[in-house]
């Protein structure tokens, strides 16, 4: 199967910042360039205004008409940009040039006092214009004289660039100020994922014990996945082992007796005696039948309490299975249910608890007396799913060890059936509960309620 690439969490990170800083820096750019340009259209408007004043400013009268004396001044100020082209006009009352280049663009707005900005041609290039005007009150000459002066936009475009440019200087400097910080800060932010990973290249291939390493509150929740799952691997291993040993244990005994007596059955002549050990190695191989599917048993019980699904069950009906697969079985006919009316509900695996009830029935058939009820009830805040007969049960010395693997003080037992209905009931978060009562002798699964 091919390998599935994926980018690293480095190279993430560094295109997402440099997607920001692209994104930003075009944004910072745009506003640059749009505030560049009005900075220097405020700018020289500020000139060509201060021209324009000094030149209305010179306007005399004499004789009745008026004289324009250009100022030094005006061109001086001209001159701050050295690389524009300018064409100044000076219009009487009637419209009439009095000096300076007809074909500079008249202001569109004819009417105020007030100066007139406008864009327009200067010769083959754009320019920028602006018109003052001056109103004349005497008696050899009455009315307005409009001062036109324009200039080209070289200045402004290049001021223009210039504020751009020093904006984007800046931003580059700090995006990569920004970006060595952001790798830093992913380098130091990515040591505890590397920590991790060299401290599980250096465990033993059987070591499933928990990690325990300080880790950020983000891979905290990443750490305690992993431990759960060598958890779950080191108790499969650990129900692996014990059914090997197990098996190793408990089967060489029976099986070299059966093997011995097969012998002697084979070799012996008396017809009377041969029966007899067939029908003892009859007996020890339904006894070495039921060792081996309770060991079988469980290990599935094992290892359905890590992998089955916990799904919400009604007790009542695990109780009901358990009669139907004992009402057949010898002396199960004997057995009476015990029932609530309302649900009973619990979250676990319903195959787990069902082989937990029958074992704790079966025992009760085989070693309690009648009646026998099997029944599920509320107390205490938990749910049991109980076994109850009419026995005084095992004294209290053999009580205490009941439940371990093996633990059998009953001919022909395996040991294993209180075993699995233990296991099944701390798989689900309760306890197996055995003891006396009033009437008899309980076997019980204590369980904790279904949280909604």
């Amino acid at each position: 199967m091919a390998e599935t690439r994926s980018w690293s969490l480095k190279a993430r990170v560094a295109l997402a910042v440099g997607a920001v800083l692209g994104l930003g820096g075009i944004v910072v750019l745009s506003v640059a360039l749009a505030y560049g340009r009005q900075a220097a259209r405020e700018a020289y408007d500020r000139l060509l205004l201060g021209a324009a004043s000094d030149i209305a400013a010179s306007i005399s009268i004499r004789d009745g008409a008026a004289l324009v004396d250009m100022p030094a001044s005006a061109f001086q100020m001209l001159a701050l940009a050295p690389e524009d082209r300018i064409r100044y006009r000076v219009t009487g009352p009637d419209g009439t040039t009095l000096t300076g280049a007809e074909d500079a663009p008249a202001p569109p707005r004819q009417d105020g006092t007030g100066p007139v900005f406008y864009d327009g041609a200067l010769g083959a290039e754009p320019g920028r214009y602006v018109a003052v005007t001056r109103r004349f009150a005497e008696r050899s000459f009455s009315g307005p004289v409009r001062v036109i002066i324009g200039q080209t936009l070289r200045a402004r475009q290049a001021l223009a660039r210039d504020i751009a440019g020093g904006a984007l200087v800046v931003l580059a400097t700090a995006g990569l100020a920004i970006g060595l910080f952001a790798w830093l800060a992913t380098l130091s932010a990515l040591r505890p994922l590397q920590r991790l990973g060299r401290a599980l290249a250096r465990r033993d291939p059987v070591d499933l014990t928990p990690i325990t390493l300080p880790m950020p509150t983000e891979i905290a929740p990443m750490l305690g996945a992993l431990n759960g799952f060598m958890g779950r691997l080191d108790r499969q291993a650990a129900a692996s082992r014990n059914l090997i040993g197990d098996a190793a244990h408990q089967l060489r005994t029976p099986v070299a007796a059966i093997r011995a007596q097969a012998q002697d059955a084979q070799e012996e002549t008396d017809p009377a005696r041969r029966d007899r050990l067939l029908a003892r190695i009859h007996e020890r191989s339904v006894g070495l039948s039921r060792l081996l599917d309770r060991m079988l048993d469980r290990a599935m019980i094992i290892h359905r309490s890590d992998t089955a699904p916990r799904n919400a069950i009604d007790l009542r009906d695990v109780a009901l299975e358990i009669y139907e697969a004992l009402e057949d079985a010898p002396g199960g006919a004997a057995i009476r249910l015990d029932l609530p009316p309302g649900p009973v509900v619990v979250r676990g695996d319903a195959l787990s608890l069902v082989e937990a009830g029958k074992n704790l029935a079966a025992n009760a058939l085989a070693h309690g007396r009648a009646p026998i009820r099997l029944g599920v009830a509320r107390e205490d805040g938990t749910l049991l799913l109980f076994v109850r007969d009419g026995g005084p049960g095992p004294a209290p010395a053999i009580l205490e060890g009941l439940g371990a693997r093996f633990a059998s003080h009953a001919p022909g037992g395996a040991g294993l059936g209180l075993a699995i209905a233990r296991e099944v009931a701390q798989s689900h978060g309760g306890a197996l509960r055995l003891g006396p009562r009033e009437d008899g002798f309980e076997a019980a699964l204590s369980l904790p309620r279904a949280v909604a």
